[in-house]
């Protein structure tokens, strides 16, 4: 079996690249200071981002392998596992890199907040590709939290470390946005992927089997993370990736109904464990009852 290099602290990495601790939970790596590396597989326990300046082949996430370009932001968050099998060869990072434990947000605003940074869920071939101030940006204020790491700590650095961390990854909220925005032709081609997905998924039968679609399955189907795509399906249509399927779902039952065919029949057909969950999901989308509805049309 490959080697993995746990990285359960900041420490961890921060010796497998040759970086001097300057805290215990918090770690801003400039590469271009550090000697050439071996490759590894890590396991991350901690927060990771890692602005990577050079061109690197064969980079795992998970099992799959992806080339990335220069100029690309990978964030990682504690339990994935990523890198390059080590082939024996050393090479040289170029980039940046911040690296923060879970425990430096405990009882802060921030760790309520970070499950709205999707982007640590996303797989390294949905990574950010910055313009070159958006790079800019994010450097300067790597730069601003290795400062801050480098003067003596008085009882207010874990406040200030964690606005610039939160404050980062607002930026790169607001870098994302940027980027689905300019790759808004083809998102609308995922979009009709995904509706033709939908459509194939009952006429071929697989809801028989398989119950309703879910967003995971769909997000495999189109070779994406389940939070990528559902950001993407979001922000093109403003309704979830699940409201998008629940909304074909209850279309197909309106079909059925006018046919005249039972409601436990209906929802057996579609894929429904129990004909009352259809119920109550019709009730909640349409108002009514399919019953009701049947009687109103």
């Amino acid at each position: 079996m490959p080697k993995i290099l746990n990285a359960k602290t900041v420490h961890d990495y921060n010796a497998y690249v040759g970086h001097a601790d300057q805290h215990p939970l918090v770690s801003v790596i400039d590469y271009a200071a550090l000697p050439p590396i071996r490759h590894s597989r890590t396991r991350f326990s901690v927060y990771a981002l890692f602005l990577r300046d050079d061109c690197l082949e064969d980079l795992t996430y998970g099992c799959s392998k992806y080339d990335y370009r220069e100029g690309t932001l990978i964030c990682v968050s504690p339990g994935q596992i990523g890198g390059v099998e080590d082939n024996g060869e050393v090479f040289r990072i170029e980039g940046w890199a911040l690296l923060f434990s879970p425990e430096l947000l405990h009882g802060t605003p921030l760790a309520a907040r970070m499950k709205e940074f999707t982007f640590f869920a996303y797989q390294v071939n949905e990574a950010l590709h910055m313009t070159a101030e958006e790079r800019a940006t994010l450097i300067a204020l790597m730069k601003q939290i290795q400062e801050e790491l480098c003067r003596h700590p008085d009882v207010h650095q874990r406040t200030i470390l964690v606005a610039y961390i939160e404050l980062i990854l607002n930026f790169c909220l607001r870098f994302y946005e940027r980027q689905f925005a300019t790759r808004k032709s083809s998102n609308h081609d995922v979009l009709a992927r995904f509706e033709t997905l939908l459509h194939d998924y009952y006429k071929e039968g697989r809801h028989l089997s398989g119950g309703l679609p879910g967003v995971g399955w769909c997000a495999e189907q189109l070779c994406m993370s389940a939070n990528y795509f559902g950001d993407l399906v979001k922000r093109e249509t403003g309704q979830t990736a699940g409201e998008h399927i629940r909304r074909m779902v209850i279309d197909l039952a309106k079909e059925q109904l006018m046919d005249g065919q039972p409601v436990s029949t209906v929802a057996y057909d579609l894929g429904f464990d129990y004909p009352q969950h259809m119920t109550r999901l019709f009730k909640k989308e349409v108002g009514c009852t399919p019953n009701e509805y049947r009687m109103q049309v």
